[in-house]
Parts: C-alpha cells; structure tokens; sequence
C-alpha cells in the first residue's frame, strides 16, 4: 500500500472523531434576537466569562406566556425575582421542557433551580443550583463568588433523569432544590439524585447561607419552558 493511500485512510478514520471531540469546545455563546427581560420583577446576570467576550444580559431572553416562562439563551444566565426569597426548611420546584433537544447547541446543556441566592448581580454573589441534562446527566454547582462543583466537572448520569429519544425531539424533567435540617438535597422526577451535608454547600468559598433568593438556571445556547416555578415550606 503506498503512502498516500495510508494516509488517506487514517485521515478518514481518524478525522470524525476529532471534530466531534472539538465541536463542545468551540461552540460560542450566540446572541439571542429580540432578547432581554419583559417578565416584570424579574432581573438576571449572565456568567462572567460570557461577560468578557462581550456578551450582555439582553443576549438572552425571558418572556412570559401565560402562567409559562420562555427563556432562550444566549450566554449562560441566572434568572431571578428579587422578592422570591427562601429560609429555613423549605423545597423550591418546577417543571422544565426542552421542546427540541439540542435545539440550538452541538452537544446537551443543562437547566434547572437556583437556591441560596445572596449579593446577586454583584462581584460577592454566592448561590446554588441543580441542573439536568437531556441526555440522563445532572449538575450541582454554585458561585461563592468563583465558581465551584459539588458533583464533579462534568456532572453524573441517573436513572432518574429523562433522555430525549432524538436531537429535536422533547424531554421534560422535573427538578426542585430542597433545605430540609443540616441536608441540601436535589431530587429530579421525583427522586433524590444529590444530598449534601449543609456544612458542605455553606462554607468559605460556596454558599453564604441557604437562606436567600431562589430562581432559575440555564446553560449556554438552551430553549426551554418553564412551568410551576413554586415554593414550599
């Protein structure tokens, strides 16, 4: 066989899975057309990094539709209303339906709850947030002001997560936050999937308290609808 013939072969064998390797890395935040915030007493702050590359809350977008939020992103943003306010023992949940999985990004994004919201919008602002993904994977993660996981990097798969059958096609999850004594606990349809010792989520570096406003997650580049955002004690 002659060089050039081996060549071609490696090139490709090898080269499908090179660009699938590359592909997450350089997907870039869009800008979302028509974005902003038209939901009133609702505020948000998109992360940092996207902040650099100069990205802005109005990349994104949050509407209403009936007793619906429609959020569409964009650079990767917490959503919250300042007078959603959490203590004590207590369960914040909702429902959250991806209508086109992958809709809008080359590999799966997650979405979900924020707790624990204190100093938000600003340099010290800490919280917590659960988040899943269509593909059967979750995320804990937070800001104390840096960033920092509870579950690893790139998150843990569950049973309890729902997979959408298809690219474009839909999957909804439910997932709620919960403080209950000296535990944080998230549970996604309906099962416990993370439970951490508070000690462990309310440290230097994480949460300032548990107490503080609660609202809602979002990766990069997602579409999802957002239903029965509630409150329990």
């Amino acid at each position: 066989m002659s060089l050039s013939r081996l060549t071609f072969i490696l090139a490709v064998t090898i080269a499908p899975g090179a660009v699938q390797a590359q592909t997450p890395q350089d997907e870039k935040s869009r800008a979302v057309h028509g974005g902003g915030i038209s939901v009133p007493g609702w505020t948000g702050k998109i992360d940092a990094s996207e902040e650099k590359a100069g990205l802005t809350l109005n990349n994104a977008k949050l509407a209403q539709q009936g007793d619906a939020l429609l959020v569409t992103t964009g650079p990767a943003v917490t959503y919250w209303n300042s007078g959603a306010k959490a203590s004590g023992n207590y369960t914040v949940k909702a429902t959250f339906i991806e209508p086109k999985y992958m809709n809008l990004n080359s590999h799966p994004h997650p979405y979900g709850i924020m707790i624990g919201g204190n100093d938000l919008g600003g340099a010290d602002q800490s919280y917590l947030y659960c988040a899943a993904y269509g593909n059967g994977m979750f995320i804990v993660r937070g800001f104390g002001p840096d960033a920092f996981q509870m579950n690893g990097r790139r998150g843990e798969a569950s049973a309890a997560v729902h997979k959408a059958a298809a690219v474009g096609e839909p999957v909804t999850q439910e997932i709620a936050l919960s403080v209950k004594g000296d535990k944080v606990e998230c549970a996604i349809n309906g099962a416990v999937v993370a439970s951490y010792d508070k000690s462990a989520v309310v440290a230097p570096g994480k949460l300032k308290s548990t107490d503080g406003v609660y609202g809602l997650r979002f990766a990069h580049n997602t579409e999802v609808k957002v239903t029965g955002l509630a409150l329990t004690h």
